[in-house]
């Protein structure tokens, strides 16, 4: 009966010891009223009647209950329905550049560094479901692979879309690929802009100076979170094509221009990190979707429905019951 209602006055369920006190009372005052008489037969008394007695104690029972429903009904059930709407207050706009050169094809992460990229980024841009991300892509040069969409279907085929190939040209551009991320922000009207730059790598090919373009992007208001993607030491990475198309691998000297990653952030106010393995990568994702909070309010709605009246009601049925019943069935009794 009260499923999924509330008691606004649920204190006053403490007045329900009232009914075993009225119970002695009862009790206690039927046996004074109750006298006894020793005869040696009852031949002679009509028994027709006779179950009337017997019942008489059921007044009193309507009278318990409607006390108990009165009290239930004071301690003011309800039902609330409460809806929610949400709306974004401040978004983000976020520009992934990811390096898609060779070496991002090496084993020290698993299955390799831009699979294991991939993945994470992945869960990051679930993870973001009121915030417009794009994609860019770069190696020796770079492209924009997805321009910001609010739409995150077609921001994961597109990160799913992303291999190495030979079609880019060789090399790590790190300021093409911070430079194109910043023309795709630089007209967003969003409260936030920010840009989440990996390579592997150093700066050796493209024509855009990589502290020009951190410049460009403290210029637009862009904060850049860099991460340097490989383990300390050598890692199992591509040294050439075999002649079946294949990579030939051999162990080889991780080189990342770590100092460079760091002014870069420090320039736009963002922040360096180093992913050695996967767990770590995991991390990073994990504390920058921290960092960047979009900021959400939520207006709730609360409709409520008083379900006192029945109970009055029912507690009214009753005692009137009892009153017809006291005075023309059991008025003898009484």
């Amino acid at each position: 009966m009260f499923e999924g209602i509330q008691f606004l006055n649920k204190e006053l369920f403490w007045l329900l010891l009232l009914l075993p006190l009225a119970i002695l009372w009862y009790v206690l005052k039927h046996k004074k009223q109750t006298a006894e008489l020793k005869i040696s037969s009852l031949k002679g008394f009509k028994t027709t009647n006779s179950w009337l007695p017997k019942v008489k104690h059921l007044l009193f029972v309507f009278r318990l209950i409607a006390l108990a429903l009165l009290i239930t009904a004071i301690a003011r059930p309800q039902t609330v329905d409460v809806s929610t709407r949400t709306k974004t207050t401040k978004g983000i706009d976020i520009v992934m550049a990811i390096d898609v050169s060779a070496s991002m094809l090496a084993k020290d992460l698993s299955p390799n560094r831009l699979e294991a990229l991939k993945k994470v980024a992945a869960e990051f841009i679930k993870g973001r479901p009121n915030d417009r991300i794009g994609l860019v892509e770069y190696a020796g040069e770079s492209f924009t692979k997805t321009p910001i969409t609010s739409d995150k279907s077609i921001v994961l085929r597109s990160l799913a879309d992303i291999k190495y190939n030979t079609i880019i040209e060789g090399g790590t551009a790190i300021g093409m690929g911070l430079a194109t991320s910043v023309n795709r922000l630089k007209d967003s009207k969003a409260s936030s802009k920010v840009i989440i730059l990996l390579t592997d790598g150093v700066n050796n090919s493209g024509f855009i100076d990589p502290k020009i373009a951190s410049e460009l992007a403290l210029e637009y208001d862009i904060k850049t979170y860099t991460i340097g993607i490989g383990t300390n030491g050598t890692a199992l990475t591509p040294v050439s094509i075999l002649s079946n198309g294949n990579f030939q691998y051999a162990r080889a000297q991780v080189e990342i221009d770590e100092e460079l990653l760091k002014e870069i952030a420090q320039v736009t106010g963002g922040k360096y990190f180093r992913a050695t393995n996967n767990k770590k990568l995991e991390e990073i994702y994990s504390e920058i979707n921290k960092l960047e909070k979009t900021e959400i309010e939520e207006f709730k709605f609360y409709n409520y429905e008083e379900k006192y009246r029945s109970l009055v009601l029912l507690a009214g049925a009753l005692l009137l019951l009892e009153l017809l019943l006291r005075f023309t069935f059991f008025r003898s009794f009484v």
